[in-house]
């Protein structure tokens, strides 16, 4: 489906939220905290030990004042099978300990008044999801494989993004004064084992080029007809608009629901001529002019309004790409890799002004390695897309690949030539060539010790209680049987 926020600018997601230590509906309302308080209010005892196979779901733990609940833990622990997930003791106890420490997180957060924007959650769920939908090899097939839309996956994972980004926060702040001077780094890598040094994987720099293949005025003409079409049969009465949408859009995620979005959302996380339009439909028996998004040519019927967030449904219709038009731009990509090898220009030039990518064309054609340790051009080779990454397995330092073709992070074909810039083999670090990964590494286990602490001085002045059940976990940290 096309993507909310591009549709959608800027689960697989559950996944995320595993490995950032984040629980299905672990998330913290804060309207009931003491802005100055460490300690939160208790919930009634009315919530004790239930017996768990008499209900369908059940409080498990109260930390604070925010529950745990049973189908909490069950969503994560279902989902981490899925994924492969290997839990460090007893998931029964190790899963709902990670929820819970990260309501300590949030509870602290509330209080010192971390604040997380929308933009930055959009942009957050906007990266991951672009990643999965590379992984997958397109937007369709990421939706079949998840069974859900995009636009279900996004809306999913906003409240949790959101208390995953407000714990990141809270984290930051806590250990924002710890530092490691170079002499720290020195002791710390003469002190380490030989064996225990880290390994740096193998590393690589790639700058691309890529050129999407042309569509015929003819093709675009034949789209526009289709759906002024479906308008006149909806205006004339003839048909729903729904039913329409079910039968032709090529939004796979929303066609099955009558082209319906299945959320209110607002205008930062639409693609901006589709919310241009969008947004001033007030009629719902009217429908909209024809759109052009990069996703394709939409007509858009308004469903409601509340405040300033739309539903709406939409048709999508996308031109067809000839295999003429594919090779075409391939045939193009390597007129233009020869003319580099021959020296008429250089890569850099031809990135700046052939290029489609409007990623990297303004920075030479360098791809862009964005993660949680910040911005890089460098990669690992799983992090690449796998298309790219199958061919630069195969270049050598300043080779150009032959053209290829690749469905993008946006879901649409194109054609793409590739240069290895750089590669750096996999080794163990050194102090001389890798002092920052060193001193990354000193700095990450003194905030990962401090973190520590602090978890066990917060538990020792909050509210914490369980089924009894859980009292013979062996927790990795001391404090929650009280």
């Amino acid at each position: 489906m096309m993507k909310y926020g591009k549709i959608i600018t800027s689960s697989l997601a559950v996944s995320f939220m595993l490995l950032g230590g984040l629980g299905v509906n672990a998330r913290y309302d804060g309207g009931n905290t003491a802005e100055n308080a460490d300690t939160v209010k208790a919930l009634p005892d009315t919530a004790a030990v239930i017996d768990e196979n008499s209900i369908i779901d059940e409080v498990i733990w109260v930390v604070g004042d925010e529950p745990i609940l049973k189908s909490d833990v069950e969503a994560i622990r279902m989902q981490g099978e899925v994924e492969g997930v290997k839990w460090k003791g007893n998931p029964d106890c190790a899963i709902p300990e990670q929820i819970a420490v990260q309501k300590l997180f949030l509870h602290q957060a509330a209080i010192d008044s971390i604040e997380v924007t929308e933009s930055e959650v959009v942009q957050s769920v906007d990266q991951q999801i672009n990643y999965w939908i590379q992984a997958a090899g397109g937007k369709e097939k990421l939706e079949e494989y998840k069974k859900q839309s995009i636009t279900a996956m996004r809306q999913s994972m906003r409240d949790d993004f959101r208390d995953r980004q407000l714990i990141e926060k809270m984290k930051d702040k806590l250990v924002s004064d710890i530092t490691v001077s170079p002499a720290d780094v020195r002791r710390f890598f003469k002190d380490m084992p030989e064996d225990s040094i880290p390994l740096v994987p193998t590393e690589v720099e790639v700058q691309i080029i890529t050129k999407s293949p042309k569509v015929t005025q003819e093709e675009i003409n034949r789209v526009k007809d289709e759906l002024r079409n479906y308008t006149d049969r909806v205006t004339n009465g003839e048909t729903s608009f729904s039913t329409l949408a079910r039968l032709y859009s090529e939004d796979p995620g929303t066609a099955r629901l009558g082209g319906e979005f299945d959320d209110y959302v607002g205008r930062g996380l639409l693609d901006p001529a589709f919310a241009a339009v969008a947004f001033n439909l007030t009629d719902p028996k009217k429908i909209s002019k024809i759109v052009e998004t990069e996703f394709g040519y939409h007509i858009i019927q308004l469903v409601d309004k509340r405040g300033d967030k739309i539903k709406v449904r939409h048709i999508l219709r996308k031109p067809h790409i000839s295999q003429e038009a594919v090779t075409e731009a391939e045939v193009l990509l390597d007129s233009v890799a020869t003319n580099i090898r021959e020296g008429k220009y250089t890569f850099d030039d031809a990135a700046v002004y052939v290029s489609d990518d409007k990623d990297t064309r303004n920075n030479h054609g360098l791809m862009a390695n964005s993660s949680e340790a910040g911005r890089t051009s460098k990669f690992r080779m799983q992090d690449l897309p796998p298309e790219i990454a199958k061919v630069v397995d195969t270049l050598k330092v300043g080779e150009m690949s032959r053209a290829f073709n690749m469905i993008d992070s946006r879901g649409k074909r194109v054609c793409v030539i590739a240069k290895l810039k750089s590669r750096v083999e996999a080794h163990r670090a050194t102090i001389t060539e890798d002092f920052q990964v060193l001193k990354n590494e000193v700095l990450a286990k003194r905030r990962e010790e401090f973190i520590k602490e602090w978890i066990q001085n917060k538990l020792k002045t909050t509210y914490v209680r369980m089924n009894n059940r859980y009292k013979d976990c062996d927790f990795e940290y001391q404090g929650w049987i009280k």
